[in-house]
């Protein structure tokens, strides 16, 4: 399976995005800034890719397969990508606030800590649909990550399109998430030409 492992604060800092898009609050220390270059527009285009890829902590290949099933959808395929990638289970942890960064909540859904309509899913890939009930895993409750999350009193912040419960842990997709509701500082248009090219 491949990884990818660029430091975090590096790749924000040549992508131009501020740590906190993926849920860092450090900021980097170094602050280098290019401003005689000219850039492409393919070159844009590809940034724009990269970006959504490393937000997403999503690979090449995946990320194509996502772009061919957006593609295949109803409605606008930019919009249709973020929204897939947006469904996958990882970014919905993160989302709902049971994992600081999206590839903690990869790693506790990899590692089986969650449940999805009471079924275990190890798979942080997997799509969910609407009125899927995400809960964390009754053997998972006991330990101290968690235990630590249901106590602490921040409420749990999730977008309109997820329903939050801190007290028992849980998440519900209302329905799917419209572009206004993604946050991510992404170009979706970009990439579509970019594939379609």
């Amino acid at each position: 399976m491949a990884i990818d492992r660029v430091p975090a604060l590096k790749r924000c800092r040549a992508l131009g995005l501020e740590p906190a898009v993926i849920g860092r609050s450090k900021e980097s220390k170094r602050k280098i800034v290019r401003t005689n270059r000219k850039v492409s527009e393919y070159g844009l285009q590809l940034k724009e890719k990269q970006k959504a890829k490393f937000i997403y902590g999503v690979l090449e290949k995946q990320f194509r397969g996502y772009y061919n099933k957006a593609k295949k959808m109803q409605g606008v395929t930019g919009e249709n990508l973020l929204g897939l990638l947006e469904r996958r289970l990882d970014n919905v942890v993160f989302r709902l606030g049971l994992a600081n960064t999206r590839r903690q909540a990869r790693q506790l859904v990899r590692h089986g800590h969650f449940a999805v309509n009471g079924k275990r899913v190890d798979i942080p890939s997997a799509l969910v649909s609407e009125g899927d009930v995400i809960t964390v895993a009754e053997k998972s409750q006991g330990s101290a990550f968690f235990k630590e999350l249901k106590e602490s009193s921040n409420a749990l912040s999730a977008p309109a399109w997820l329903q939050a419960d801190q007290a028992n842990l849980t998440g519900t997709v209302t329905r799917f998430p419209n572009r206004e509701e993604i946050d991510v500082p992404v170009n979706e248009q970009a990439i579509v030409e970019l594939y379609s090219k």
